[in-house]
């Protein structure tokens, strides 16, 4: 068995990271950066951060912003036409999942543009180039998609989202640099948080896991465990911890992907616009009940990460508790646990869509769309 491992060329981590950013584009001789971040982020001068130091350099940019929550096949497109017209040749993607992976489908278009149908970089596709050159910047503690090989897009005509799963893809460089995550609100750095807890555990559990990654989502699930609490409480101390707790699950996941609630996650979102992070709290214990008994004495260990001692425990107990280590730490930083736009007459079309969901054939457990209908029903 061979197993793939993908990571950005470079990364810095730490506080005033951002200041190797100019270093980086002159020393590659760059002249021009398109700028992908969402307006929020524009309008609250969190972008500004980075553009100062832009400004100071006289370093060229253009800013583009017309990008949604849930990134759409529209917003790529724009993007892509936005990029040529701006005479750019490298990218800076600014805040959190919507920004990066707009980036990443403009980057791979730009490059590859057999591909400029959006639809066709769905699941695998045979990109033969790489993207833009892309210095990545998180805004959040969550998706980590600086790190990742993956990106995902909404197609608002069929009401679902789709996975793209592409090594050229990831961005050249990360700058984790948790000064540009300390306007996160409370309810995006829960959410966020828990989205990269999700990452950790299904990440854990997915059928391709192995050592390297095991070890890496371990020490995630540590992290996120000790550090979101008091990131929501924007305590300095968490928003450090859960800067690095995303990044390093963003590594391991990203090599060997995700599971139901992932799947189930996406759809909601598509469907109702549920915030990304919000949705995958919500499935991830209901998920974590389903998959227990497929999960050998992992459980137990995600159980310890959470800071439980396990002593005489035995498998029903231990998994019981991880699993209610999970739902404690979704309630105590504010996450609902239903969903009060699910309807009973959208069950069917939700699950049918989270069964073809990429992250669906990673789940430990083999699923039915029947099983992922009642699934959903345990959200009402």
């Amino acid at each position: 068995m061979v197993n793939r491992f993908v990571l950005n060329g470079v990364s810095y981590h730490g506080k005033g990271a951002i200041k190797e950013i100019v270093g980086i584009l002159n020393g590659k001789g760059f002249k021009k950066a398109f700028v992908a971040s969402d307006p929020d982020l524009v309008k609250f001068q969190v972008t500004k951060k980075v553009t100062d130091l832009l400004d100071e350099a006289k370093f060229a940019y253009e800013i583009y912003s017309d990008i949604k929550p849930n990134p759409t096949i529209e917003n790529v497109l724009a993007g892509v036409e936005a990029y040529k017209r701006s005479g750019a040749d490298c990218m800076i993607t600014i805040g959190g999942g919507s920004s990066m992976d707009t980036g990443k489908a403009i980057g791979i278009i730009i490059n590859n543009p057999e591909f400029s149908d959006v639809r066709s970089l769905e699941g695998v596709a045979p990109t033969r180039n790489r993207t833009v050159f892309t210095i990545a910047v998180p805004t959040t503690a969550g998706t980590a998609a600086e790190a990742t090989i993956n990106y995902v897009i909404t197609d608002v005509q069929k009401k679902r989202k789709f996975v793209c799963v592409d090594v050229n893809d990831i961005p050249d460089v990360a700058i984790v640099d948790p000064d540009m995550m300390s306007t996160m609100p409370k309810g995006l750095t829960a959410s966020t948080g828990m989205d990269a807890l999700t990452h950790a555990v299904e990440g854990y559990i997915t059928r391709a896991a192995w050592e390297l990654a095991d070890c890496l989502n371990l020490e995630a699930i540590k992290l996120i465990s000790k550090n979101l609490r008091a990131a929501v409480k924007n305590e300095n101390s968490g928003r450090e911890g859960m800067a690095l707790g995303q990044f390093v699950t963003g590594m391991a996941f990203s090599n060997v992907g995700l599971g139901i609630a992932h799947s189930m996650a996406h759809t909601l979102g598509a469907v109702y616009d549920t915030p990304h992070g919000v949705a995958c709290a919500m499935m991830l214990p209901i998920v974590m009940e389903y998959n227990q008994e497929a999960t050998g004495d992992k459980y137990k260990h995600i159980a310890e990460a959470m800071g439980i001692d396990t002593t005489g425990m035995n498998a029903e107990a231990y998994r019981a508790a991880a699993i209610a280590a999970v739902r404690k730490l979704s309630a105590d930083v504010g996450i609902p646990a239903k969903l009060a736009a699910l309807k009973e007459t959208d069950l069917d079309f939700l699950a049918e869509s989270a069964y073809a969901d990429a992250c669906r054939p990673g789940n430990p457990k083999e699923t039915s769309v029947a099983d992922l209908k009642e699934l959903f029903r345990k959200l009402m």
